[in-house]
């Protein structure tokens, strides 16, 4: 079996096993976010940071909520990191966007964030936070979900069916969950592009 059979062949597993009641739960969560007029947070490092700033243009234009992803912001992330400490930079920066019980807390990770294994405690930081202000809290993460499946109000764990590929699967999947939502009847608001096209 070549590599790609083999590849392709773990995404079908995960899709069979996907729980579609947590992508449910978390549509239903992020439309009651945004009809009280809440914003939407999204939280992730490295390659899940990149998937937060084209989740951000998702559900800003498709979906119409007002959100934002610290890691978009070069320049206070890294002035923060330099002079704070890379723990709490997402907790300083919810701090000053002034989070509040109406927002929402997106979280793309692979592991959901630890402190004891020292794995993303800038997102476990900003967890606490958001648990103390009384927002909502979702996330799109892979193994056991780590402190954000602990916490959160609705969240989708990628099913891991080859532990030495957990990583590329859970942040492609974290891509197939976000269009899902933004194409959902619950929260898509304005049409995508080709789609609204007629021929």
């Amino acid at each position: 079996m070549s590599y790609t059979a083999k590849h392709l062949g773990e995404a079908i597993q995960i899709l069979e096993q996907i729980d579609h009641g947590a992508i449910e739960r978390m549509a239903q969560a992020l439309a009651d976010v945004r009809s009280r007029g809440g914003r939407l947070f999204f939280l992730g490092v490295g390659g899940s940071a990149g998937n937060c700033g084209h989740a951000v243009n998702d559900f800003r234009k498709l979906a119409g909520f007002e959100a934002y992803a610290p890691t978009d912001n070069v320049s206070e992330l890294t002035a923060r990191t330099n002079d704070e400490g890379w723990d709490t930079v997402f907790i300083a920066w919810l701090k000053g966007s002034r989070l509040n019980a109406k927002d929402g807390i997106v979280v793309f990770s692979v592991g959901g964030g630890s402190l004891e294994k020292n794995i993303s405690p800038n997102l476990v930081r900003a967890l606490q936070f958001a648990k103390e202000t009384d927002a909502t809290i979702t996330g799109v993460v892979g193994r056991d979900g780590g402190y954000t499946a602990t916490v959160a109000d609705a969240c989708v764990i990628v099913p891991t069916v080859n532990p030495e590929t957990v990583t590329p699967h859970s942040e492609a999947f974290q891509a197939v969950v976000w269009h899902l939502l933004v194409s959902h009847p619950l929260l898509k608001a304005n049409p995508t592009k080709w789609e609204s096209q007629r021929s």
